[in-house]
C-alpha cells in the first residue's frame, strides 16, 4: 500500500516536471478562475455593505402625542422593541432633540430660524425612530400594531403611509442588488468551470500512452488516476497560494480607493476578518477543480 501510495507521487511529480508547459498552462488557468471567484466574494461584501447602508437609512417614525410623559414613552420603546423580532432598533428622540437637529440641519437657513422665532414653543413631538430588516411588510405589520389600542393612546401617528413607495423601492433595489450577484455568480462561476476542465484534459490527454500502457500491464484504476488526481491537487494549491497574496495585496492597495467611493467600507479589513473564509474558498474551488477535473478526464480513458 505505502509502495503504491510512493509510486503514484513518484509518477505525479515526474510527470509534472516533464510537462511543465502544460502544467504552468494549467496552474495558470486555475489562478485566473479563483481569482473570479475571490472577486465575486469580494464583490459580495461590497453589495452586503451597500444594501446594509441604505436599509439602514430606511425606517418609520411614531410621533407621541405632546401630553406624553417621557417615561410612558420609554415604555412604549421597551414594548415595541420587542413585538417582533424584524425589528433591529428603536431610537428615542426627545422633543429637545428633535429641535436641535432640526436647527443644526437647517442652520444656513435663515427663514426657518425666522419661522421658529415666530412660533415661539417647540413645535416638534417626541417620537420612536425604528428599523426592521428591511423587509416592507414587516414595517406594514409593525405600523398597524403601533395603531392598536395598546399603543394609540400615546401615540399620534405613524408615517409609514407617507414612507411606503420609499421602503418599497429601496427594497426592490436592494433585493435587485442580491438577485444580480447571485446569477453573474453563477455565470461565472460555470464558465471557469468549464475553462479548468478543458485546460486540464488537454494535460491528462498528453499522458494518454502512459495510461493505455499502465492498463496494458494491469494497473488498478486508482493506480491510473491517482498520479492526475495528486496533479489537479498540486496546480490547485499553487494557484491558491498565489491567489491568496494577489488578493491581500489587491484588497490593501486598493482600500483606500473603495473606501471614497463607499465611505466606511475598509476593503482590506474584510479581506483580514473573512481571509479564513476565502482562503478556504479558494483552497477548496483550486483542489477540488483540478482534482474533479483530472478524475472526470481520466475515468473516460479507463472506459476505453
Amino acid at each position: 500500500m505505502l509502495t503504491n501510495f510512493k509510486r503514484i507521487l513518484n509518477f505525479a511529480f515526474k510527470d509534472f516536471s516533464r510537462n511543465k508547459g502544460i502544467s504552468l498552462a494549467a496552474i495558470f488557468v486555475l489562478i485566473v478562475t479563483i481569482m473570479i471567484v475571490s472577486g465575486l466574494f469580494f464583490f459580495r461584501g461590497f453589495s452586503n455593505y451597500l444594501v446594509s447602508e441604505v436599509q439602514d437609512r430606511i425606517d418609520i417614525t411614531a410621533y407621541f402625542k405632546s401630553t406624553a410623559e417621557e417615561q410612558d414613552i420609554l415604555a412604549a420603546k421597551d414594548q415595541i422593541a420587542n413585538i417582533s423580532p424584524n425589528i433591529k432598533s428603536v431610537e428615542y428622540v426627545s422633543k429637545d432633540d428633535a429641535l436641535k437637529a432640526f436647527n443644526e440641519k437647517h442652520s444656513d437657513n435663515a427663514v426657518l430660524s425666522r419661522a421658529l422665532e415666530e412660533v415661539g414653543t417647540n413645535p416638534f413631538l417626541p417620537h420612536l425612530n425604528i428599523k426592521t430588516d428591511g423587509d416592507p411588510a414587516q414595517y406594514a405589520e409593525i405600523s398597524s400594531i403601533l395603531q392598536t389600542a395598546q399603543f394609540s393612546k400615546f401615540i399620534d401617528k405613524v408615517d409609514f403611509s407617507a414612507k411606503k413607495d420609499t421602503i418599497e423601492k429601496v427594497f426592490s433595489i436592494t433585493s435587485n442588488i442580491n438577485t444580480f450577484g447571485i446569477g453573474l455568480s453563477i455565470i461565472l462561476i460555470l464558465v471557469a468551470i468549464l475553462v479548468v476542465f478543458n485546460t486540464i484534459k488537454l494535460a491528462v490527454e498528453n499522458s494518454k500512452d502512459e495510461i493505455s500502457t499502465m492498463r496494458i500491464v494491469g494497473a488498478s484504476d486508482w493506480f491510473v488516476r491517482g498520479p492526475f488526481l495528486i496533479q489537479g491537487a498540486i496546480y490547485g494549491l499553487i494557484a491558491f497560494l498565489v491567489c491568496f497574496i494577489i488578493s491581500g495585496l489587491s484588497a490593501y492597495l486598493l482600500s483606500s480607493k473603495i473606501g471614497a467611493v463607499l465611505p466606511g467600507f475598509n476593503l482590506f479589513n474584510y479581506f483580514l476578518v473573512n481571509s479564513w473564509l476565502l482562503a478556504l474558498i479558494q483552497i477548496v474551488f483550486g483542489v477540488g477543480m483540478g482534482m474533479l477535473s483530472s478524475f472526470i478526464v481520466v475515468k473516460r480513458y479507463l472506459e476505453i
